[in-house]
């Protein structure tokens, strides 16, 4: 059942180890078929180095394993809510970071300082709200996920596909697993250079408006120039992929 996604989603896992995203086993990376309604995540705790595409563990969006012998990732409530409030995604990262997890940690967001910021993210990357203990007590990782969704009310997520979770560790989102991944990777190098500019100038500003316009649309959006024209091959190939065929 959905070979194609489960080696992307492995893939996408792996690839957290290859950027340096995470320690021991502290994040996980889905991805998500929307024609079947299936969610595909690691096990809970397994070493990245000993997955492999058959212990990837399918779910439904309900929460509900349909295939795999493991337990899912203790996050899988977490990844559900964002799929089922973010249609437009296909994939979703969690690390612990370093740069982003001590931004989230101080409950500070990440204002856009300079064009790398722009290229991906439409303006300053937000915190969440801490959680209340009936949230925790409740169902933490389902509410960590609401929390999400409640502070992009009003936000487009497919422009700032990240958010840091107050006192715990960022969250991107992309077309699939490994595009999720990705954008992990540029929130952590964004983060960093963020926490080194306040270092040098505690002052720091935001860029102004119309270049952070300038440099985001330079790749999004109808008037995107940046990069090479995509071929209908290509296209069709990662609409595939995202449909876990």
């Amino acid at each position: 059942m959905l070979k194609g996604l489960k080696k992307e989603v492995l893939e996408a896992n792996r690839d957290l180890v290859r950027y340096k995203l995470v320690t021991l086993t502290w994040g996980n990376a889905s991805g998500i078929s929307r024609n079947d309604g299936l969610m595909v995540i690691k096990p809970s705790g397994v070493a990245y180095d000993k997955l492999t595409e058959e212990e990837m563990i399918v779910v439904d969006l309900n929460g509900t394993i349909v295939e795999g012998k493991g337990r899912p990732s203790s996050d899988t409530p977490m990844h559900i809510e964002l799929y089922k409030a973010f249609p437009a995604i296909g994939g979703v990262s969690h690390t612990h970071s370093e740069f982003a997890t001590s931004f989230a940690q101080a409950g500070k967001e990440i204002p856009c300082f300079g064009t790398t910021h722009a290229d991906l993210f439409f303006g300053t990357v937000p915190v969440t709200r801490f959680l209340s203990k009936e949230e925790i007590d409740e169902a933490y990782e389902r509410n960590t996920g609401t929390a999400i969704v409640e502070r992009f009310r009003g936000v487009d997520p497919g422009s700032l596909p990240g958010v840091l979770l107050a006192g715990h560790a960022p969250v991107t989102w992309g077309a699939d697993a490994r595009d999720a991944v990705k954008n992990s990777l540029i929130l952590e190098r964004v983060a960093s250079m963020a926490y080194r500019s306040l270092m040098l100038n505690p002052s720091l500003e935001a860029i102004p408006e119309f270049l952070l316009n300038k440099h985001h649309s330079r790749k999004h959006g109808p008037g995107a120039y940046y990069g090479q024209p995509e071929s209908s091959r290509s296209a069709r190939q990662r609409a595939t992929r995202r449909k876990g065929k």
